[in-house]
């Protein structure tokens, strides 16, 4: 499975739309921080959170940043981390 890891982050202004994104990705990635995830994501589930989160916010008011970081499994972040340590999200099986 070739995957992209990815950060998001977002600004959203109203309070009840940054709560369904919020859960939104959850499903999608691992919370870093406040509005901030990390996901490892294929190229149909890029376009599928890309589609849902396009269907939330408000394009004038909201403002939502998708970074492509490269291939997952060759991607050597340079991150800098104060506090927490910082560990690039794993491929890890999902039990449904």
């Amino acid at each position: 499975m070739d995957e992209h890891l990815y950060v998001i982050s977002y600004d959203i202004s109203d309070a009840k739309r940054w709560r369904r994104l919020f859960r939104l990705m959850h499903g999608y990635g691992e919370w870093l921080q406040l509005s901030v995830f990390q996901c490892r994501l294929s190229a149909r589930r890029h376009a599928e959170l890309q589609a849902l989160i396009d269907g939330i916010i408000h394009h004038e008011q909201d403002h939502v940043l998708l970074m492509d970081l490269g291939p997952a499994k060759r991607v050597v972040p340079r991150v800098v981390s104060l506090g927490k340590d910082f560990q690039p999200v794993e491929r890890t099986p999902v039990i449904v």
